[in-house]
């Protein structure tokens, strides 16, 4: 007797957490760098959110190492109706650029941070140097994270109005597959549409 394995319909419980927790987090780390500036530089609060953004910021590191692990180790639910070859490639890359931006803007920050010369704490522990301080290097490297940061607005709009649109317009199960409380519809059939 054949064993026939169901396709599943959404990701992994682990990756839908994760997608959701790092969401929280990425809002919480723009949130701490943006309202600092409203904050009197004459306090210890400021000082204080930049630690906490360092914190959550290289947090999310660690969780997309994980978070890609899960990628390979778990099978992708395919989204129903199946999209355009052409959708369906746009939105590879868009993924690849968000785990490129999740990877790159805590590397940044952390380089930044060796380069001023200050130690990085993480839950208790140091993480060790990777460069050696440098004033110069600590400029470019704030910049680069500066404006990847800026631009990443744009890809988090973007990848939200995406989600949207597969859900109401093109009316298929690609956001549903992230979402945990939400159960999957019975799409409708492309030519029906």
């Amino acid at each position: 007797m054949d064993i026939i394995e169901e396709q599943p319909t959404r990701y992994h419980a682990v990756s839908i957490f994760l997608h959701w927790f790092m969401l929280v987090q990425i809002m919480v780390v723009y949130g701490l760098i943006e309202l600092r500036e409203w904050i009197p530089k004459d306090t210890g609060l400021r000082p204080e959110m930049k630690n906490w953004h360092a914190i959550i910021g290289l947090s999310v590191l660690v969780l997309v190492v994980i978070r890609l692990l899960m990628r390979v180790l778990t099978p992708t639910p395919a989204i129903k109706p199946p999209p355009h070859l052409l959708q369906l490639r746009i939105g590879q890359t868009a993924h690849m650029i968000f785990y490129l931006f999740m990877i790159a803007m805590p590397l940044l920050g952390w380089l930044y941070l060796n380069a001023i010369g200050k130690p990085i704490p993480l839950f208790g522990f140091d993480l060790p140097a990777l460069i050696g301080a440098d004033k110069s290097l600590a400029r470019d490297f704030k910049e680069l994270h500066e404006v990847i940061g800026r631009g990443a607005y744009f890809l988090i709009a973007l990848h939200a109005a995406a989600a949207l649109h597969h859900h109401y317009f093109l009316r298929d199960d690609t956001l549903v597959r992230m979402m945990p409380w939400v159960k999957p519809r019975h799409p409708i059939p492309l030519d029906e549409r």
